[in-house]
């Protein structure tokens, strides 16, 4: 980003209140996660004729639904074994 951008920016930013910092920042964070999704949806679509050349079958919609559910759980599970190791490491209870 340009530092004139940025600087512009960071001056318009100081004079919000509150509450209007947190809506700049759920706008911000919209945004990335949109650009990632545009960005895992070109990468998909970059591999699209590669898998159909490789005689790869096309999945039906409840094969994708189910893949997604499950990479879902699969994220779930890693999150909640993350805070729980986290929890467990601030207890201060020795396990060795």
């Amino acid at each position: 980003m340009d530092a004139t951008v940025e600087q512009s920016l960071m001056s318009k930013i100081r004079t919000l209140s509150p509450q209007q910092v947190a809506e700049v920042e759920d706008f911000v964070e919209f945004l990335a996660t949109k650009a990632r999704k545009r960005s895992a949806l070109d990468r998909l679509l970059a591999i699209a004729p590669a898998l159909e050349a490789a005689g790869a079958a096309p999945m039906s919609e409840d094969e994708i639904a189910a893949e997604i559910d499950a990479a879902r759980a699969e994220r779930r599970a890693r999150q909640a074994a993350s805070a729980s190791a986290s929890t467990s490491k601030g207890s201060g209870a020795d396990r060795s």
